[in-house]
């Protein structure tokens, strides 16, 4: 049973998995339907959980809007979101950072990691 499943499931993932981790300050660039028209709008935020597996694994991203804090649950592998960019790696070491809800201003803020990139 989990085998068939497994092969139905297979045809909806991403070729490209998005990479990305807990801490790292992204721009999720999104499809939206308006009338006949698609366009892109850009959600920018803090990746602060990471949840599931297969094809129902989603992430959240917070951000700050007009002191106000807006969370918005993503689909990794949904075909609404065309592109995802890492701005930031935050240094982090916890899988959930749901203590930021609690923080304002600087405080919500989390030191830079450095990345090494691997050469081709």
């Amino acid at each position: 049973m989990n085998e068939l499943l497994n092969s139905v499931e297979a045809s909806s993932l991403r070729e490209k998995p998005l990479e990305f981790e807990v801490g790292d300050n992204v721009d999720i660039h999104t499809r939206i339907l308006e009338g006949e028209k698609e366009r892109v709008q850009i959600f920018s935020g803090t990746v602060i959980a990471r949840r599931g597996s297969g094809v129902r694994e989603t992430f959240t991203v917070r951000r700050i809007v007009a002191g106000e804090g807006v969370e918005r649950i993503f689909p990794v592998h949904s075909p609404k979101i065309a592109k995802l960019e890492v701005k930031r790696h935050g240094v982090v070491r916890r899988a959930k950072l749901y203590y930021l809800r609690d923080r304002v201003g600087k405080a919500t803020r989390l030191k830079e990691r450095r990345v090494v990139r691997k050469k081709k």
